[in-house]
């Protein structure tokens, strides 16, 4: 029986002079966009009511903590937010319980993600075994089975040597390597960034360095390689600098900004609040102005949540001893459509390319378009009206972030996944 779904009533991001618009939707497949469109046959009608419908988000780094700590997320709970988020596919990084080490381990994983996932969950696969040590996995076996990129996210890779031979083999596959750079040896057990914040609450520090100077040495080994070096959760200028300068040299360089990089910096800090955890930590004011510059002149590719989930219990009441990072899916595209495109920051148009187009792009796939014979993937989003973020409209299982409160203008609808309506 063949399903249709005819959307009345729509601004597209692309269209907005020519008016609103209808979108017929076949099987899943957009069949006709006009203005005004009359079907007898269609199974559902959906009144848009002059709200925009936008392209699907895809988000390249997110933590579902499944298997093995699913009282944080589970590949469930975690697509399902991920969907409330206007997110029509996510990737999965591999720091789960235990970690999918052989092809026959992530492919496991990978069917159980498609089994469980109200999104689509690709899978990354690690670096090395158990993300520690210089052991590394088999490259070509985990892109057999499925892997999208490697990443051994949550802990920078140590050694050189190894980090070289692992860019020689993952360049013969093509996939790219997702690196969270941070020299361990520097780290000092720091939980702040290392600055005014850190000294007024008597806080251990992060230096800068921690995270530019292993990140200096990947540079130069992806320019002996040629592998496609992705750079995770850039929070520095410095950072940003030198991505830009790889850039200009050749280098096969990509990178990721996260919205909480973007929107907020350690000067917020005003007491030991451990929603304000995350690593790399909040940066400088100047930190936070360069990453904007580096999204704005293409040295930084991609907005990415590093969605990280935790219990109340883990995250504690204090930076020290607390767990490292925040939610991230269900408020990322509503905080920096209020604080950067209403704002005349960006445009609407960038700000979809930064989270939907470029990471389908560069990570190899399928690109979220809202056009005839596409598979439908969008969210219908109420750009007008004002809600205040908060714990209880969140559908993950982690409450972890600093953004309860803040009065946003966007308002998700509904989400369509392959166009099919996703019911939350």
């Amino acid at each position: 029986m063949s399903l249709k779904y005819l959307i009345k009533n729509v601004w597209l991001p692309t269209t907005k002079r020519l008016g609103r618009q209808d979108i017929l939707v076949q099987n899943g497949i957009i069949t006709r966009i006009a203005p005004k469109i009359n079907d007898a046959k269609a199974t559902n009608i959906i009144t848009g009511a002059g709200n925009y419908l936008l392209p699907g988000f895809l988000d390249v780094h997110v933590h579902f903590r499944d298997p093995g700590q699913t009282a944080k997320e589970s590949i469930e709970t975690g697509s399902r937010a991920a969907a409330h988020g206007g997110y029509t596919m996510v990737c999965a990084m591999p720091n789960v319980t235990p970690v999918p080490n052989t092809p026959r381990a992530l492919a496991q994983l990978i069917q159980k993600n498609r089994a469980a996932g109200v999104v689509p969950v690709k899978q990354i696969a690690p670096v090395t075994t158990n993300e520690r040590g210089n052991t590394l996995i088999d490259f070509k076996g985990m892109q057999q089975a499925g892997a999208v990129a490697f990443s051994n996210d949550g802990i920078g890779i140590q050694s050189a040597g190894t980090m070289y031979a692992a860019m020689q083999q993952i360049q013969a596959t093509g996939l790219p390597l997702a690196a969270h750079v941070e020299e361990q040896s520097l780290m000092h057990g720091g939980v702040i960034n290392a600055g005014t914040a850190a000294n007024r609450l008597n806080l251990p520090g992060i230096d800068a360095v921690v995270e530019t100077s292993q990140l200096a040495r990947d540079l130069e080994l992806a320019r002996s390689t040629g592998v496609h070096y992705h750079v995770c959760h850039v929070s520095t200028a410095r950072s940003v600098e030198l991505i830009r300068r790889a850039k200009a040299e050749g280098i096969n360089v990509t990178a990721e900004v996260t919205p909480h990089h973007l929107l907020l910096n350690d000067t917020m800090i005003t007491a030991d609040n451990p929603m304000y955890k995350m690593n790399p930590p909040l940066r400088t004011a100047a930190d936070q102005q360069a990453l904007l510059g580096g999204l704005l002149d293409g040295t930084i590719d991609m907005i990415a949540t590093d969605h990280a989930p935790h219990t109340r219990a883990d995250k504690g009441n204090s930076f020290l001893g607390s767990a490292f990072g925040i939610t991230g899916l269900e408020t990322a595209f509503p905080l920096l459509y209020t604080k950067l495109v209403t704002t005349k920051t960006v445009t609407l148009s960038q700000l979809i390319n930064w989270m939907s187009t470029r990471p389908a792009e560069l990570f190899q796939l399928p690109v979220p378009e809202l056009a005839v014979g596409k598979k439908l993937n969008g969210a219908l989003w109420d750009l007008t009206s004002a809600q205040t973020l908060k714990p209880a409209t969140q559908l993950s299982k982690g409450t972890n972030s600093p953004f309860w409160g803040t009065v946003v203008s966007a308002t998700q609808i509904q989400t369509f996944v392959n166009g099919h309506l996703v019911t939350l």
